[in-house]
Formats: C-alpha cells, structure tokens, sequence
C-alpha cells in the first residue's frame, strides 16, 4: 500500500523568467531492483505442470480447440516477457510525474524512505489488450457468434482501466469506486446475448414444480453486481507487498484449470466454447501479472495502483460470466468474501475508517501486529501472531489457494446432486 507523494504548485506574481534548456539527467529516475524471476519460475512450475498435463494428455480434447488454447498460452508467453521489459520503462515516466509513493509497511527503514513508482498497472492492461486483441486474428472469423461479446469484453475490461488509472491520478472518494465498474460493464451487458436462465438445484425443484428459471433483466443486473464485486475486492484486500498480484494469479490458476476440467468433461460444444472463450482471456491475465509480481514481490520495486485491481477484477468478472461459472466464481473469490464482510462496517460509516486500514509496523524487528480494522491482513495477525510482511502474504496466498482447493472439492462431491 502506498501513501502517494504529490508535487505541489505555488502560485506566483512575478513574470517567470524564460526558462533555459536544461540537460537531461536521471538524477530522479528510480533505481528499481530487479525482475524476482526464480521467484515467479515456481510460481510458474507449480501450476503449469498440471495444467498443461490436463490439457496434452489427460483430457481429449479437439484439435481446433487445442490448437487455440495454445496459441493463445504462446501469445501470453511472448507478453510475459514484453511486460518485464516494459515496466522498468514505464516505471521512470510515472516517477518524473510524480506518480510514486512510499512503502508505509517499511517506515522508519532504509526502504521506508525510498520513492516507489506507482500505478504500473496500466503496463500490464495495455500488453494484455494488445495479446487479446491480436490472438483475435488466430481464433475468430469475420462472422463468429463469440466475437461480438469478446469485443464487447475487451471494451470493458479498456473502460476499466482508464477509469482506474484516473481514479489513481485523481484519486476519488470511494463512494465513486463503487461506480465506476458499474459503468465499465455497460459494453458487456449491452453486448450480451446469451441465456438468462439459471438452473434450479435438484433437491429444490420438485417444491418449485420446474428446473430452469428465466431471471431476464434480473441476471444482467446480477452481472453488474458480480463486476463491481470482483473489481473492488481485490481492492480492498491489499496492503502488502505482492498481495494484489498474487490472489490475481492463484484464482487465475484456478480459474484456468476449472476450465480445462469443464471442457475435458463435456460434449457439448457451446459449453466448451464458453469455457474455452475464459481461457482466452485468463491465460493472458496470468502471464502479464506474473510479470508484474516479479517487481511487486517483496520487497516489492514497483507498486500496482488501482489500475491494475480494477483491470484484474473486471476481467476475472468478465471470464465468470461469459464462461457461465459466476457461482464457482464466487467460491474462489472466498477470502475477498469474508474480507468484505469484514471491511462493511467500517466502509459504510459505523466505525471510523482511517484512510490506510494497515497493520502497524515495528522497524526494530520488522514484525508486522495487527489493528482492530476490518480487514482479513489485520484478522490473521490478531489470530496467528506478529509476523514479517513477506510470511503474512505467503500465509494469506496459501489461504487463496485452499479456498480454491475447497471450491473444486465441493464441486466434486456435488456433482450429480446440486445440479
């Protein structure tokens, strides 16, 4: 979490004198540490192992429909690698407009008083929509049914990010976060022309004398809802290095495999198609925010902004509904749940909300101890001990990754039964 540092203006009366050309220097220019590459790499292994067994080997899937998701998974690869590249870059410019902030979880050290540049976050949006706009060529025809909502999703997911990066250059109240995905979602449900109907669960349907249900208006305003949920839970849960980043790359992971699994399952090809539709835009999702973890892990060069929670919420939101797995969504979404729940008092006004819901930290050890904020960081504190900042992310990954364990096991044993 970052406290931003603006410049400031002052006015004056006298005429300025004409200024003269100065020589450029880099003199400002952030030092930043480099890319945590080995890190990632077990990042990468541990999930791609199994994924990539799923997809060659366990499961039989079409050819065409391999031949896309691989493309797609190359195309991500290539972005990993621009997006590295490009951070370090883009990492100078926002410093030089002030855009940087100071590592509050690091007050009181060496690092604590260190310029962090901030809102890389429009780096990894702007890769992703140019892999996702560019794999279009290798997947769609002029007259593919999927590419009017894939467009209308690649729209959204943009307005998503402009609004974010100006929410971190303007930096509005929170009452205005709430809407602004709200707005970002209107291309995607103007766009969308699938079902509207939702499944009745089998012990409940022979009370309410049918099995399927048509919601209509009520399941577009249902995806409405799920976007600003998705996008403003990964807001609020951060305050850590790495943390943003890294429950958008667990539920990533999750998602992807949740996919591979549905379509290895099923013969029905406009399932397959929807779920194959979230592969095309998780796996480039997963490959640029692996890129930005490697900068934003403990201790962390560069810091996200809201642009990139903004970006990764909406689309993970975008993948659930077009993918048709809102509800699996929301299990995997689980500690951004209970992190909710427990932000909602001080987020609607009972209890005084301070501007940083942060622990507090001690820079004589270096342990972090837990407030009495709403917020899952302070939580875990207040119930597993003072910890350093990197062990308290690593712990609350771990929880992301159970929860998303829990999701795949309850839909396991509900299979056949719920539904």
């Amino acid at each position: 979490m970052a406290a931003k540092k603006r410049a400031s203006v002052t006015d004056t009366t006298t005429k300025p004198e004409p200024e003269k050309p100065k020589p450029e220097t880099n003199q400002t220019d952030p030092l930043i540490r480099p890319a945590k590459f080995f890190t990632i790499s077990k990042f990468f292994l541990v999930f791609s192992i199994p994924y990539f067994f799923l997809i060659l080997s366990y499961y039989k899937i079409e050819h065409d429909l391999k031949k896309s998701i691989l493309i797609n998974a190359v195309i991500s690869f290539v972005g990993f690698f621009i997006t590295v590249s490009l951070i370090p870059v883009a990492s100078k410019y926002v410093s030089r407009r002030n855009l940087f902030g100071y590592d509050i979880n690091k007050k009181g050290t060496p690092d604590g008083s260190i310029k962090v540049p901030e809102s890389l976050g429009i780096v990894v949006g702007i890769v992703f929509l140019v892999l996702t706009i560019l794999f279009q060529y290798f997947n769609f025809t002029a007259d593919s049914n999927w590419l009017v909502e894939y467009n209308a999703a690649l729209a959204s997911i943009c307005f998503m990010i402009l609004l974010g990066f100006v929410d971190d250059v303007l930096d509005v109240p929170w009452r205005v976060k709430l809407v602004l995905p709200s707005i970002a979602a209107l291309p995607l449900l103007m766009a969308y022309a699938g079902h509207t109907t939702i499944i009745i669960p089998k012990p409940l349907a022979p009370y309410v004398g049918f099995e399927i249900l048509d919601l209509g208006w009520i399941y577009k305003l249902y995806m409405g809802l799920l976007a600003v949920f998705c996008t403003n839970s990964i807001n609020i849960h951060a305050g850590l290095n790495g943390l943003e980043v890294g429950q958008t790359v667990v539920i990533s992971c999750a998602i992807l495999i949740h996919n591979i699994v549905q379509i290895g399952g099923s013969s029905d090809f406009e399932y397959k198609q929807a779920h194959a539709f979230s592969i095309y835009l998780i796996q480039p999702l997963l490959a640029t925010s692996l890129a930005l973890l490697s900068f934003n892990w403990y201790p962390s060069s560069v810091f996200v902004g809201d642009t990139y929670t903004y970006f990764a919420g909406m689309t993970m939101a975008v993948a659930g509904i077009l993918g048709h797995f809102s509800e699996t969504l929301l299990i995997f979404f689980a500690p951004q749940v209970l992190n909710f729940l427990l932000s909602l008092p001080q987020l609607a006004g009972i209890i005084p909300c301070p501007r940083h819901r942060l622990p507090r930290f001690d820079p004589k050890s270096g342990l972090l101890t837990g407030t009495n904020d709403g917020t899952l960081v302070n939580l875990f504190l207040r119930q597993f001990g003072r910890k350093t900042e990197k062990s308290l992310c690593i712990l609350l990954l771990i929880f992301q990754a159970l929860c998303c364990g829990f999701c795949f096991l309850l839909r396991w044993f509900l299979t056949g039964w719920y539904k």
